[in-house]
């Protein structure tokens, strides 16, 4: 299912529903625990607890959400979903906890408040437990059926990651007409050919496909035009690899992207209203959150002076490649040495580099020597979501070395985004091809709503620090 040009798993919505119902429960049933008689429980249920419920269970899932836990795409271990929710949980405790105080009268005491966070809590850590034993069983996947036997095809079969497996099982592939079957390396797909002389839509039929993924290396060579108009006619999903990939591993993969995918495909909306409307949620929220952290950047700026020294600079101003091509200062908390790149020669941070000093080794585990580009933001420079803006030395190597590196920017460069959520930090010429496919799914899929998902999922890294450097 599509939401926002987002696609939700059967899993996913499965999960949120029974969340949902539980948390809107969750307030009830911890008043009823406290409750001393039946009568108690009816004054509870005829008090107006329902705006109440509706904003716990408001708050406690855009918690889940910022920590991840309805991303399709989410590869922690069950302990770590558990750090998760209880990460959630208590954002949750402490938000209501300060909304109530400023919303008097209303019907939760802190304690009422503990033992409803505690029950949703428990609610969920039992929900994701059941899916965990359950999600995988191919009665909630979808039975793919793949038209091709080439390198397209085995690209399919080599999806490692199991986040990327979850949602679909494949029911074998059909070695197009006049194209010979792979070899026989470990790797072929021998094992789950299918008989290429019985029609597709008997095959479809006999093997209960529910979709066909078109992964012809060749398109110029026997194309089954009257056999796939069958199965579409009858019913049966047919897409192209592409689409595949990008449903599936949230990322456009340009080992198979042909530019006419991209160019009569939907997506890539970039029209001036959806720009004039960018630039008032981004200056809106620039100066906003400028207010808020000013007492947070008094304090990171005396924490440099104090290990640094009072002449020692506490920003840092680097060229970066922005929008269209365009150079511009990227302000940020200096993390590293002021001698870093003496040399002149720029370098990608490795981990534990020494150039990073003590204060800023706690700013990039944080994000907070990201803080400064809210300026960026506020001029134009940038905007708070998009693909990160890169170094002109390494814009003018990858451009030669990585296809379509050059129409990430099309879009204006952001402080954080969809590549810096799903891939760790790059610092090679395969992590820079990785994030540019991320980076194109966003560009493909851009919305406010993608945005305000993305800033949301931020709060994951913040917290735990996923891939700082």
């Amino acid at each position: 299912m599509f939401i926002f040009r987002q696609y939700l798993r059967l899993q996913c919505i499965i999960v949120m529903m029974i969340e949902a119902v539980a948390f809107c429960a969750a307030p009830f049933l911890a008043a009823h625990l406290l409750a001393r008689t039946f009568r108690d429980v009816l004054l509870i249920l005829s008090a107006g607890w329902w705006p109440a419920a509706l904003l716990f269970t408001g708050v406690m899932m855009t918690g889940l959400l910022s920590m991840g836990l309805y991303c399709a795409r989410q590869r922690a271990r069950f302990d770590g979903i558990v750090i998760r929710i209880c990460i959630a949980s208590v954002g949750t405790f402490v938000a209501l906890c300060l909304v109530f105080s400023f919303a008097a009268p209303h019907p939760m005491s802190r304690s009422l408040l503990a033992l409803t966070t505690l029950l949703a809590f428990t609610a969920s850590v039992i929900t994701r437990a059941a899916m965990e034993k359950i999600g995988d069983d191919d009665r909630f996947k979808r039975r793919v059926l793949v038209y091709g036997s080439g390198q397209h095809a085995m690209s399919i079969s080599r999806l490692r990651r199991r986040s990327d497996q979850r949602a679909f099982v494949i029911v074998g592939f059909v070695p197009p007409a006049g194209v010979p079957p792979p070899g026989s390396a470990p790797s072929d797909l021998s094992d789950r050919l299918l008989p290429a002389d019985e029609p597709l839509l008997s095959l479809c039929r006999r093997l209960n496909v529910d979709e066909i993924v078109l992964a012809m290396d060749d398109r110029r060579r026997e194309f089954p035009v009257q056999e796939l108009l069958e199965c579409r006619m009858s019913g049966y999903e047919v897409i192209e690899l592409s689409t595949f990939f990008e449903r599936e591993t949230g990322k456009v993969r340009v080992d198979v992207l042909n530019p006419s995918w991209m160019i009569f495909g939907d997506g890539f909306n970039r029209s001036s209203a959806r720009r004039l409307t960018e630039r008032g949620f981004d200056f809106l929220a620039s100066v906003i959150l400028a207010a808020l952290t000013c007492p947070i950047v008094v304090l990171i700026a005396l924490a440099i002076k104090i290990e640094d020294g009072w002449r020692a600079p506490i920003f840092y101003f680097q060229t970066r490649v922005g929008f269209e091509n365009k150079l511009f200062k990227l302000i940020k908390f200096r993390s590293m040495r002021v001698d870093a790149e003496m040399d002149g020669t720029p370098r990608w941070a490795a981990p534990s580099d020494p150039r990073i000093t003590r204060v800023g080794m706690v700013l990039r585990k944080l994000r907070l020597d990201e803080l400064p580009q809210i300026f960026n933001v506020l001029v134009g420079d940038m905007r708070f979501v998009g693909p990160r803006p890169e170094r002109p030395h390494f814009v003018d190597s990858l451009n030669t070395q990585i296809p379509y590196y050059r129409e990430r920017h099309f879009v204006k460069p952001g402080i954080t985004g969809w590549a810096q959520l799903c891939y760790s930090y790059g610092a090679s010429l395969n992590d820079a091809t990785e994030k540019l496919q991320y980076d194109l799914y966003y560009i493909k899929n851009q919305s406010l709503m993608f945005d305000f998902i993305i800033l949301l999922a931020t709060l994951e890294v913040v917290f735990l620090g996923k891939g700082a450097r």
